[in-house]
C-alpha cells in the first residue's frame, strides 16, 4: 500500500481503490481498535453511535461520530441507509464493518459498494454464499470439504424438521442458518424437546439477524472448536495465518480463544489450513475470513460454518504472528496484494484471550446493564493487551453484546501467558455492573485448562461450583460494611466503644456484622446468617494507606490487602483479591420474603418483551415459561417459580421492561380462589 501525497490516500499501482477517510460501522472495543489502525495510516476516522451510546469512547475517540438512531439496533446499528447517509454526511469514502451487526450482511456490502464506497471486507456473494449456513454447507461438499451430517432444505416446516432430526439421530443441534455468535442455536436430546427448540431458535434467531431460516445438524459431543483464519486479495492470492482453539464456551458463545491450539501439531495444522485454503479459491473469497471447524479426539475434523468477517479473537493471531489484521483488510480493500505468502508466515510463542463480559455467572451467564463506577485495567507491567470501549461514568447499555473488553496475553510458552493472563485479570478492576472477571480467572486456574485437555463441554464438565459463585471470605465482608457504614477513618479513635451493627446481602448470602472503633484500627465481627454452625469471625482491620475516598489498602490477620470500593443505589460495590462483589445494606427489621417466594416474576435486567404466554386467570406449573424477554441480542426465558394462577400481567410483546420491574404476579394455588 502506498500513500499519495496530495491527497493522503491509501493507493496502489494497478487496481488501485484510494480511500481518505473510513466510517466504523460498528461499537465498543471493535471500533476503537479498528480506528487505531487506520489513524496509523493517515485515515481519517469516522464513529457512529447510537442514542444509548452517546457518550461512548467510540464515540469521543473518532475524528467525527454520527448518531445513526435510537438505542434499539433495528434503529441504530442495523439501519443501512442512516448509516450511508452518516457517510455521505462526513464524506467517507469507505466502510469498515466490524463484527456483529453489519458485518455479514451481503445486503449492506451491496449496498456500501452501490454507493460508490470501498467495504472493507469480502463481497457482497461471498457474504451471501457463506453466511447462510445451509447455502455454505452445500458449497463445502462440492468443494471436498467434511460437513458433519444435517439437514439444509428448504422446506422448513416442523414436520420436515422432525423427520430431517430423526433420520440424522440425536443428539442434534438446532442452528439459525444466518448470522453467527451462538444465536439461535439449540441442543435438542431427544424428539419430545424438538418443537419447542425449533420455535425458540426461530424467534432468536429472526430478532438477531432478520432471518428465520434453520438448519440441523447431528450434535458432536466433546468435540474442540478450532478455527483457522484465511486471508486473501484480489490478485488471487489465498492463505491461512494458523488456527485459534474457542473451545470455552458458554452458550455456545466463546469466552477465552488460544493459539495456536494444545491439540493441533504441524501435520494437522496443514491439512486443516489446506482444506480451509482450498474452500476460500473454491468460493473467489476475498479479505478475512474464518472457518470453522469441529475437531474430534481421533483427529478429524468436520467443517462447522465461515465466518466472513474479522473475529473478536483475531488478537491472539496478531499476538503470535506480529501482524496487524486490520490493515491487511484495508491494504486489500485498496486493492494491494497480501503482504505475505504462505512459506513466509512465522508463528512465535503462545497467546490466550480471555472476554471480559458484563454478565451475572451465578445467574446462568444473565447479561446485565449498568453504570461503569470504577474501571482499572491491568498496569502496564503486566505486559497484556487490553482491548476496550469502558469509561467511568459511562454506562453499559442493555441492547448491545455484553462483552465489554478482552485481555490477551503473549509469551514463549502457553503455561507463562497463561499465568500472565492470569495475573493480569485479577489486577482488573471493573465496578458497578456484574461481570464473569472471577470466573475467568477460576478457568484459567483449573487443572485441566492448564493441561489444554478442553473441549465445548469444558464449562459444564469442570466449572460447576464456579457457576454458584464463590463467597467472600470475611475480611472482605467487613471491608464491605467498613464502606457502607462510611467509616471516618480519619477520626476512628474518638467514636470510643460505640459499636456500629451492619447487615448486608449479596445475592442470597446474608451478613450481619458488627463495627466498633479500636486504637488505630477497627474490630469487627462476622456472622452468616443460615450457617449450620452459626460460625462468628472476628477481623481486626487497620487502614495503611488511603487512596482518595476509593481505595484503602487493610491489613487484617497478618495479610495487606488492596480493596477498591464505590457506591450508588443498587449497593456498595467492592474489588478484593481479584473478584468484584456488590453488597447490598439491608434493614435488619425487613421481612425475609424474597421474590421468588412472593410469587412476583420480575425483569432480570433492561429488554424488549418478545413473548408472552400467559393471561390473567391462567394456571401454570412450576418453571412453565411466562414471558420471554429480549436483551444484548439474546432470549432469557422468565418462569413460573411455583406451580400457581396468574394474578397480575403488565407484560406486553414488544413492549420495554426495565430492570427490577415485576412483570407477572403467580398465586399459589389455594391462596384466594379455589383450586
Amino acid at each position: 500500500m502506498s500513500r499519495d501525497a496530495a491527497s493522503g490516500s491509501i493507493r496502489m499501482t494497478g487496481q488501485a481503490r484510494p480511500f481518505n477517510t473510513l466510517l466504523v460501522a460498528n461499537r465498543g472495543e471493535i471500533a476503537i481498535r479498528i480506528m487505531r489502525t487506520a489513524r496509523r495510516l493517515g485515515l481519517r476516522t469516522v464513529a457512529i453511535y447510537s442514542e444509548a451510546d452517546r457518550a461512548s469512547l467510540h464515540a469521543v475517540q473518532a475524528d467525527t461520530a454520527v448518531c445513526v438512531g435510537p438505542a434499539a439496533p433495528r434503529e441504530s446499528y442495523l439501519n443501512i441507509e442512516a448509516i450511508l447517509q452518516a457517510a455521505r454526511r462526513t464524506g467517507a469514502d469507505a466502510i469498515h464493518p466490524g463484527y456483529g451487526f453489519l458485518a455479514e450482511n451481503g445486503d449492506f456490502a451491496a449496498a456500501v459498494t452501490g454507493a460508490g464506497l470501498v467495504f472493507v471486507g469480502p463481497p457482497a456473494e461471498a457474504i451471501r454464499a457463506m453466511g447462510n449456513k445451509a447455502e455454505a454447507k452445500r458449497l463445502m461438499r462440492a468443494a471436498g470439504m467434511p460437513c458433519v451430517p444435517g439437514y439444509q432444505g428448504l422446506d422448513q416446516g416442523d414436520p420436515a424438521l422432525q423427520a430431517a432430526a430423526s433420520g440424522i439421530g440425536f443428539p442434534v443441534m438446532v442452528k439459525a442458518a444466518a448470522g453467527g455468535g451462538g444465536r439461535g442455536m439449540r441442543l435438542v436430546h431427544g424428539s419430545s424437546d424438538l418443537a419447542a427448540a425449533l420455535a425458540s431458535a426461530r424467534s432468536e434467531a429472526l430478532a438477531a439477524f432478520g432471518s428465520d431460516e434453520l438448519i440441523l445438524e447431528r450434535a458432536l459431543l466433546a468435540p474442540r472448536h478450532i478455527e483457522i483464519q484465511v486471508f486473501a486479495d484480489t490478485h488471487g492470492h489465498v492463505i491461512h495465518l494458523g488456527e485459534r482453539d474457542c473451545s470455552v464456551q458458554r452458550r455456545h458463545q466463546k469466552l477465552i480463544e488460544e493459539a495456536p491450539s494444545p491439540a493441533v501439531g504441524p501435520e494437522l495444522r496443514a491439512r486443516m489450513g489446506k482444506a480451509a485454503v482450498d474452500a476460500a479459491n473454491a468460493i473467489g473469497y476475498v479479505g478475512a475470513g474464518t472457518m470453522e471447524f469441529l475437531l474430534d479426539r481421533s483427529g478429524a475434523f468436520y467443517f462447522m460454518e465461515m465466518n466472513t468477517r474479522l473475529q473478536v479473537e483475531h488478537a491472539v493471531t496478531e499476538a503470535i504472528t506480529g501482524l496487524d489484521l486490520v490493515e491487511w483488510q484495508l491494504r486489500v480493500a485498496a486493492g494491494e496484494p497480501l503482504p505475505l505468502t504462505q512459506d513466509e508466515v512465522a508463528f512465535d510463542g503462545h497467546a490466550i484471550e480471555a472476554r471480559l463480559t458484563a454478565e451475572d455467572v451465578s445467574a446462568g451467564f444473565l447479561p446485565q446493564g449498568g453504570p461503569v463506577l470504577c474501571w482499572r485495567p491491568p498496569a502496564d507491567g503486566h505486559d497484556v493487551r487490553v482491548d476496550h470501549g469502558l469509561s467511568e461514568g459511562a454506562v453499559v447499555p442493555p441492547d448491545y453484546d455484553s462483552m465489554v473488553a478482552k485481555l490477551v496475553a503473549h509469551a514463549r510458552t502457553r503455561d507463562e501467558a497463561r499465568r500472565k493472563l492470569h495475573r493480569a485479570l485479577q489486577d482488573c478492576v471493573l465496578l458497578g455492573v456484574a461481570s464473569n472477571q472471577g470466573f475467568l480467572a477460576e478457568c484459567l486456574e483449573h487443572p485441566a485448562f492448564c493441561r489444554g485437555d478442553v473441549d465445548t463441554g469444558f464449562i459444564a464438565e469442570h466449572m460447576g461450583a464456579a457457576l454458584a459463585g464463590t463467597c467472600p471470605d470475611s475480611t472482605t465482608v467487613a471491608a464491605a460494611a467498613l464502606a457502607a457504614a462510611g467509616w471516618p477513618w480519619h477520626g476512628a479513635t474518638r467514636l470510643g466503644h460505640a459499636v456500629v451493627p451492619v447487615d448486608l446481602e449479596l445475592g442470597r448470602r446474608r451478613w450481619h456484622v458488627q463495627l466498633q472503633a479500636a486504637d488505630d484500627s477497627v474490630d469487627v465481627t462476622v456472622r452468616q446468617e443460615a450457617q449450620v454452625d452459626s460460625q462468628v469471625d472476628s477481623v481486626r482491620l487497620a487502614l495503611v494507606r488511603k487512596h482518595g475516598d476509593s481505595v484503602w489498602w487493610l491489613e487484617g490477620n497478618g495479610q495487606m490487602q488492596r480493596v477498591v470500593q464505590a457506591r450508588n443505589s443498587a449497593g456498595i460495590h467492592l474489588h478484593s483479591a481479584g473478584r468484584a462483589w456488590c453488597f447490598v445494606p439491608v434493614d435488619p427489621r425487613r421481612a425475609r420474603a424474597q421474590d421468588g417466594g412472593s410469587g412476583a416474576v420480575t425483569a432480570p435486567l433492561t429488554g424488549r418483551i418478545a413473548a408472552v404466554g400467559v393471561a390473567v386467570g391462567d394456571t401454570v406449573q412450576a418453571g412453565q415459561t411466562l414471558v420471554v424477554l429480549e436483551a444484548m441480542k439474546m432470549e432469557h426465558r422468565l418462569s413460573a417459580p411455583f406451580a400457581g394462577r396468574i394474578t397480575e400481567l403488565s407484560a406486553q410483546v414488544g413492549g420495554q421492561a426495565r430492570a427490577g420491574s415485576k412483570l407477572v404476579q403467580v398465586q399459589p394455588l389455594g391462596i384466594g380462589a379455589a383450586a
